[in-house]
C-alpha cells in the first residue's frame, strides 16, 4: 500500500482572504490565487513517492453561490500547476450532515480506497482543526500550520512553514521504512 499527503485547499494551496475573522474561499477563478510557496514542497514529495490529494469543503456549490464551472476552472488551474493526483470536494452543507465534509473523514476514505492507501502511514496537511479530526479519526498523522483556525482539539504536530512540514514527513517516513525492513 502507498502513503499519501492530503492537503486542505483553502489557506495551504491557495491564499485565502480573511473576512470578519475568518477564511473565505474564493468564488471566482478571478479571487483564486495560488499559494507559490506550496509548489516547491510538493514538488518534493511527489518525487518522493507519495500520492497528492487536495481536499476541499465548499459549501457555496449547494447554498448555491459558487457556480461548479468556477469551482473546476479553479481545480484545473490548481492540478496545472501543482503535482496533485486528485482534489475531493465536499459540496455539502453543515447541515447536511454527510460523511465527506470535513471533520468527517469521508473523503479521506474515499482517497485511500481509490489509491489503495495505507491512512496511518499517511498525513494531512491544513491550517485548520477540521482537517486534524478527520485524520484523528482515520489514524493518519496531522501536520497543521500555524493559524487562527487549528483550534484546540487533537492536532500531531503545528510547524510554522510548509518546509517544516516536508521535513516532518521526510523523518516519519524514513523512519517507518527501516522499521519495515528489519527482521
Amino acid at each position: 500500500m502507498k502513503s499519501g499527503i492530503f492537503f486542505e485547499r483553502d489557506g495551504i494551496l491557495n491564499l485565502a482572504k480573511v473576512e470578519r475573522g475568518h477564511q473565505v474561499s474564493p468564488l471566482s477563478l478571478d479571487d483564486f490565487q495560488l499559494n507559490p510557496a506550496a509548489l516547491e514542497p510538493l514538488q518534493k514529495l511527489k518525487a518522493a513517492g507519495f500520492v497528492l490529494v487536495a481536499t476541499t469543503n465548499q459549501p457555496g456549490l449547494s447554498r448555491g453561490y459558487l457556480p461548479r464551472r468556477e469551482l473546476d476552472r479553479m481545480h484545473v488551474l490548481l492540478k496545472q500547476r501543482f503535482p496533485l493526483d486528485e482534489i475531493l470536494v465536499c459540496p455539502h452543507d453543515e447541515s447536511d450532515r454527510c460523511p465527506c465534509r470535513k471533520p468527517q473523514p469521508g473523503l479521506l476514505t474515499e482517497a485511500a480506497f481509490k489509491w489503495h492507501l495505507d491512512l496511518e502511514r499517511s498525513y494531512v496537511v491544513s491550517d485548520k482543526w477540521q482537517d486534524a479530526q478527520a485524520a484523528h479519526l482515520v489514524g493518519c498523522t496531522s501536520l497543521l500550520l500555524q493559524s487562527p483556525w487549528i483550534g484546540k482539539g487533537h492536532h500531531d504536530f503545528v510547524l510554522s512553514s510548509l518546509s517544516e512540514v516536508v521535513e516532518k514527513i521526510h523523518q516519519f517516513h524514513s523512519a517507518s521504512i527501516l522499521l519495515m525492513n528489519q527482521p
